[in-house]
This record gives structure tokens, sequence and C-alpha cells, in this order.
């Protein structure tokens, strides 16, 4: 993929990921070339990258869009995280160094310190990937970002609609994943981490209303 590329898949992943283009929203290439003052050529080759991330859908003669999904696709893609968010952990555990597992604190330190949901969002997905990023298996890292991708505007939705009260608890399950990354126990690791997970499935399910289009 060429610099052009690059930079336009960049653009739409940012605008994707922090919700300025929602689910069922169309990305329309004339638009996207215009205003990078590029051609269509390198449009298209953004546009497949994401969709290989779970960022976007197309089909021919309809262009590419979105992916809205419904209540029962969610939860289901949250069952499959949970059961492939700790493999990934436990596959990733042994190559994590100490300088990660420093970074990994660090930014939980910042998570706790933030106010801003957006910013929090970010950290929390920087925290939670960093944790996976020294897993070898490249099929599973890249399913584990598909399926993080995949329910990001859900997650952000939920937290819009649960408020900064219930931050505590992700602040808690955090600590007790860091505490088992920190002694290297893949056992505990992996179990904090499918807990977290199901918890904010079992939260989600209770908000019909994130799924109606209806919240931010």
């Amino acid at each position: 993929m060429d610099a052009a590329s690059r930079r336009v898949a960049g653009h739409l992943r940012d605008a994707i990921l922090s919700g300025e283009i929602a689910p069922g929203e169309r990305i329309r290439q004339e638009e996207v070339a215009e205003r990078f003052g590029a051609s269509r050529l390198p449009v298209r080759e953004a546009l497949r990258m994401l969709e290989a991330e779970g960022l976007t859908e197309s089909q021919a003669h309809k262009g590419a869009w979105v992916p809205r999904l419904g209540r029962h696709e969610v939860d289901v893609i949250y069952q499959m995280r949970e059961r492939l968010e700790p493999l990934a952990l436990a596959e990733s555990l042994p190559h994590l160094t100490e300088d990660d597992v420093h970074r990994i604190g660090e930014i939980q330190e910042r998570i706790e310190a933030n106010t801003d949901l957006a910013e929090f969002l970010a950290l929390d997905r920087e925290f939670h990937l960093l944790t996976y990023s020294g897993c070898p298996i490249d099929q599973l890292s890249s399913m584990v970002v598909r399926l993080w991708n995949s329910t990001q505007h859900y997650r952000r939705a939920f937290m819009y609609l649960s408020g900064p009260g219930r931050r505590w608890v992700v602040n808690a399950e955090h600590r007790l994943l860091l505490d088992a990354i920190e002694r290297r126990d893949a056992v505990d690791a992996e179990r904090h981490l499918s807990g977290h997970i199901r918890r904010t499935r079992i939260e989600l399910s209770r908000h019909p209303e994130v799924f109606e289009g209806t919240t931010p």
C-alpha cells in the first residue's frame, strides 16, 4: 500500500473508531478522494484494508459503509472475544518485556486520572491491545483487532449511557489483570480478562437502546 492509501486509511480508521462516521453510514469514494486530493485508486485500496480490519463493508455497485450490527450479533462477538482474547493474552505473556509491562501500568494510571470519555476509550483500547502485543500468532492477533473494531461503536455508546460512575469497576478489573501480568500468571490473567469482557457483554445487553441508533 502506498503512502496516499495509508494516509486515507488512517483518516477513515480514526473517523470510524471515534464515531465521526457512524454505523450504517456510507463512505463515498469521490468525496474522500476530493478531500485528500487523490484519485479513487488509493481510496479503494484504503477501503479494502479497512474491510479486512472489520471497519467497513462493501458490495459491488453499492459502495462501502460502516457495518451496523444487531443486539444478538454484538452479543456473539463479545462471546468470541471472551474466548479468543484470553488465549491471545496467554500467548502474549511470555513475550512481553519489562518495558511493555511498565508501559501497560502507565496507561492504567492515565485511565484512572482521566475524565474525558473519548480519551478513556482510546486509552482502554491501547491498554488491552498492548497486553496482546507479544502474541506471535498473526491470525489470532488480527482476529482480536477485528473483533475490537467491530464492537467499538457499541462500547462507546454503552459508556455514554453508564456514565463515569461505573469507571471504578473497569479500573478494579484492570488492576487485577495488571497484577496477573506483572506476576506472569497466565491462569489468573485469562480468568480476570474473561470476566472483564463478560461483564461488559452482560451490562451492554441490558441497554437495547444502544442498538436502536439513539445513542451518541
